[in-house]
């Protein structure tokens, strides 16, 4: 017990002794970073995106073999992590900085791409067994569970899937953001995590009880927050004025019309949105004649 609590916090001293070296590189050395380094350094990106996979790993190792989810599933956890981390603490961000359509790239990593493959993981009970103890009665505590239960209302849950994408695009708004580091910072983490508990309500794989939704609930879900995003991406596709001149402002760093930029933005927010709806329908399908076998099973045992 000494020697496991011992070697958790040497790998938290390494976690942040690993952090203080990648930050001194980046404020000191920035125009030398390659591609794949980060932009900006964040520290609470690199804490979320160390600790998770520090927990995750602890997980695996604490939790007996047969309670681990299947191998899909933990690679498609590590593919939505990694993929956060890209589009979040690489040269990506400075694109997206600059340039409307790599912005709305990146979001679609954030709020779908990414976030599908984390929820599709469903690894929440790893986490919570390789995470420090001293945090599991704040995970399961009332204010926490009351929290989630209100944000994954089947009314409240895609309002704010919705709301949220439309409201960071409000062009006042959008221009704001674009130019304060924190407020552009605050609007990526909404995104994140607002699309991982969408996707996690929608994604999962249990029937309803212990789910939260029945299967048609998902389903119906998903066509709820379908029809506003074609909406808003043939909006900015469309249109032939320039929205969002505050990417004039920052100046664009690839060879391209202001027009061109927004209406690639908004394919992105049309075209793998709607793809990414068609996906869920599909998981949501599979699962629910998955669970329709497993109960017709334990009927006739």
């Amino acid at each position: 017990m000494i020697g496991r609590f011992s070697t958790d916090w040497l790998w938290y001293g390494a976690l942040l002794t690993l952090g203080a070296v990648v930050w001194w590189i980046c404020r000191f050395y920035p125009a030398d970073l390659p591609f794949w380094m980060p932009w900006e350094f964040s520290w609470p990106i690199y804490l979320a995106t160390g600790l998770t996979l520090g927990w995750f790993a602890r997980g695996l190792r604490l939790l007996p073999k047969e309670q681990h989810p299947p191998l899909w599933r933990s690679l498609c956890f590590l593919l939505g992590i990694f993929s956060f981390w890209i589009v979040l603490q690489t040269q990506i961000d400075y694109y997206a900085q600059h340039m409307f359509f790599v912005h709305r790239a990146a979001h679609f990593v954030l709020h779908h791409f990414g976030a599908f493959f984390i929820a599709l993981g469903m690894s929440g009970p790893v986490l919570l067994a390789g995470m420090p103890d001293f945090l599991k009665p704040l995970v399961a505590s009332r204010p926490v569970q009351a929290t989630m239960s209100f944000l994954q209302h089947p009314v409240m849950a895609p309002f704010l899937f919705v709301a949220l994408l439309y409201f960071w695009l409000i062009p006042q708004i959008h221009t704001r953001v674009m130019l304060d580091a924190w407020i552009y910072e605050f609007m990526n983490w909404t995104m994140a995590i607002n699309g991982v508990m969408f996707w996690a309500l929608i994604l999962d794989s249990r029937a309803k009880p212990p789910a939260r939704l029945s299967h048609l609930m998902r389903a119906l879900l998903i066509l709820v927050i379908e029809l506003p995003q074609m909406v808003l991406g043939a909006i900015l596709s469309l249109t032939e004025r320039d929205i969002y001149p505050v990417y004039e402002i920052c100046g664009r760093v690839m060879d391209m019309t202001a027009l061109n930029d927004q209406h690639y933005g908004g394919l992105i927010i049309w075209l793998p949105g709607t793809l990414t709806s068609f996906a869920a329908m599909i998981v949501v399908l599979v699962t629910m004649r998955l669970n329709e076998e497993k109960a017709e099973r334990e009927a006739a045992a």
